[in-house]
């Protein structure tokens, strides 16, 4: 029987307008690493990680093959590709650079935190369920507003998930679910799970995260990053 084959797509096209700074979030530096090395390391010593995608901007592919992927030696990168548009147009890059699959790993490189008991637990699931993300129970409070800003409804907290990355799906099944979505590009989607559940009509499992995989979107988030990877390596 023939060994499956897993591939991580790590997305690192983002402008990041958020952080208001000229160097996109994915390349200021945490301990002196860009924010996306350390989500390719977590991949590239993932034992049952086969291969890592890497998807950037048109402008970045000799960077991050030159200042990264070769300076860090991260051997499972096989494929820098240039991202699209939106998020989703990245991804599609990133599936159609695998040449084959049983398994895809969809993680936003601005999510420098995961770590191997995250990921075997991400593998567990898609083995029994095809398709899941991993995510956390909110902690908050959480109101649904009206336009005017009052508060109109507190949903069930114990109902309520973060949703992070990585998004782990059977290949072909994602593959397909987003070749639609680029035949009908007015459909809103805001995560692979979304392309999935709209395109592919497949159940979602929710799989237990951490609340360090944070996203590095502000310049507050960095501060907590810098905290965090005191204890990481």
């Amino acid at each position: 029987m023939d060994k499956e084959k897993n591939v991580a797509i790590v997305l690192c096209a983002g402008r990041g307008t958020r952080m208001n700074s000229e160097i996109q979030k994915q390349y200021l530096l945490i301990k002196g690493k860009p924010v996306v090395y350390y989500s390719l390391y977590a991949f590239e010593m993932c034992p049952f990680m086969d291969e890592i995608v890497l998807v950037t901007g048109k402008d970045e592919i000799e960077y991050c093959r030159q200042e990264i992927v070769e300076k860090y030696g991260l051997k499972k990168v096989k494929s820098i590709v240039a991202g699209g548009k939106e998020r989703y147009h990245s991804v599609f890059e990133g599936l159609k650079a695998i040449k084959n699959s049983d398994y895809v790993y969809i993680h936003d490189g601005a999510r420098p935190f995961i770590d191997q008991e995250l990921l075997q637990r991400a593998c567990d699931s898609v083995h029994i369920h095809k398709a899941c993300v991993v995510g956390m129970p909110v902690k908050d409070t959480i109101k649904i507003i009206s336009p005017d800003g009052f508060a109109q409804h507190t949903p069930d907290r114990s109902t309520l998930w973060m949703v992070q990355t990585p998004q782990v799906f059977q290949y072909q099944m994602v593959l397909e679910a987003y070749e639609n979505i680029m035949r009908n590009p007015g459909v809103q989607v805001t995560d692979d799970a979304m392309v999935v559940e709209k395109m592919g009509k497949a159940k979602i499992k929710l799989v237990e995260g951490s609340y360090k995989n944070i996203k590095i979107t502000t310049p507050e988030d960095l501060e907590i990053a810098e905290i965090f990877c005191k204890d990481k390596m």
